[in-house]
């Protein structure tokens, strides 16, 4: 450390391990104003060059940056709409410049492929949206913070709830590439060129333009493992068990979407007789993927980091995961409380279900600190009639209604 030299040169100073140990600080006749102390002279200070003070805040900058830098996440596209390319004007400053929470190689893949960081954009805030969905009646609802990270510094524990997080926004990555594929919106795809599968019925068409998930899937395993796969971290550090563990949740989420889509089809024929079908390859509602996710929240892995740099059960009593699982490397924190540490918004003023006996129930959400009634006036429809021809006139019907929140 670098202490500095004080203007009273008798004033003594004290140093050391287990007994104070006096020492000379006086310093010498044309003595640097800044001195480093040496360890293993404890008899004095030893004068150092200037420049290892510019050297030492250079260093503390720098640290300071990236760790800045990785707070910053791709998740920010969902909070900050992307433009697409033909609405910029000629001349303006590129688009991937202008985007936030990019890694280098995200930068770079944004440079050869802008027309894709709208899409991007929309697999994160879907991405985003089914996981508030899924943790809605949990004491961590997936909430979102004004910055640059989205979900805060919650993301920086390697919990089940950030396995689940990295799985469902990679999905929601494949989910939306593979979709704009299908829609003509990218021009480096198009409709899905899947095989047709072995089972289905010779007289039945394979064709029409399914959703390319053979793109998505790629394109989504090359952008959003960037982060991961650039960085060097010693072998067997947290850091290298982290960057395997976000690694096996992205593949997880990329497989859900994959896996679950579907062959769906349209019959053709007189009055609807479905003589001839047409068949394509379809993805799966994006809430059945939630869900299939949330089971695998449900049942993810706790493992820890080897020195040959592999991830390995805590328990070995448990089956290894297969690439479709979930993994963690951290215990999950309560989010009882308020805590800017763990990032931790708290259950304080959330409403909860006083009858329940679930994550939702009042009991559970307000963690044994009691709750606050009130009445609150609730208008909905009601008395709907259908009218020939043809609209459906409703009358509104209000209701006051108690609800709970923490205290």
């Amino acid at each position: 450390m670098f202490l500095p030299v004080r203007s009273e040169p008798s004033a003594p100073c004290y140093m050391g391990h287990g007994e104070t140990q006096q020492v000379n600080c006086s310093p010498a006749k044309g003595a640097p104003l800044w001195k480093m102390l040496v360890p293993g002279h404890w008899d004095g200070l030893r004068p150092a060059m200037p420049s290892l003070l510019l050297l030492f805040v250079a260093a503390l900058l720098s640290s300071w940056a990236q760790l800045l830098t990785d707070a910053n996440s791709w998740w920010s596209l969902a909070l900050n709409p992307v433009q697409r390319p033909e609405m910029f004007i000629i001349g303006a400053q590129p688009v991937c410049s202008q985007l936030p929470g990019l890694s280098p190689g995200q930068r770079k893949l944004c440079q050869l492929y802008q027309e894709h960081m709208s899409y991007i954009g929309e697999g994160a805030k879907t991405g985003i949206r089914e996981c508030q969905h899924q943790f809605r009646q949990r004491r961590w609802n997936c909430s979102t913070v004004d910055n640059l990270s989205v979900f805060g510094r919650v993301m920086q524990i390697g919990s089940r709830e950030t396995a689940f997080t990295y799985a469902v926004s990679a999905a929601g990555v494949v989910n939306a590439i593979s979709r704009a594929c299908r829609e003509g919106e990218l021009s480096t795809c198009g409709c899905s060129r899947a095989a047709r599968p072995k089972d289905l019925p010779r007289d039945w068409l394979w064709g029409g333009c399914g959703d390319n998930v053979e793109y998505g899937y790629r394109f989504a395993k090359e952008f959003v493992d960037a982060r991961e796969r650039e960085k060097n971290f010693a072998k067997g550090s947290e850091e290298q068990g982290r960057a395997l563990m976000n690694l096996q949740n992205n593949e997880a989420g990329r497989r859900a979407v994959y896996k679950m889509a579907d062959v769906s089809c349209k019959c053709h024929g007189v009055s609807g007789s479905c003589s001839l079908k047409t068949c394509w390859l379809q993805l799966a509602e994006f809430r059945k993927v939630g869900d299939r996710l949330k089971e695998k929240y449900d049942s993810a892995a706790a493992m820890r980091i080897t020195r040959q740099g592999k991830l390995e059960l805590t328990n070995s009593r448990f089956n290894q995961p297969s690439p479709e699982d979930l993994v963690y490397v951290d215990p999950s924190p309560d989010y009882c409380l308020r805590n800017e540490t763990t990032g931790s918004l708290g259950t304080q003023g959330r409403l909860c279900n006083k009858t329940s006996e679930g994550t939702d129930g009042c009991e559970l959400m307000c963690c044994g600190r009691g709750y606050d009634r009130f009445k609150s006036v609730q208008v909905e429809r009601c008395h709907c009639r259908f009218h020939w021809c043809c609209f459906v006139r409703c009358k509104k019907c209000t209701e006051i209604v108690d609800q709970y929140v923490c205290k």
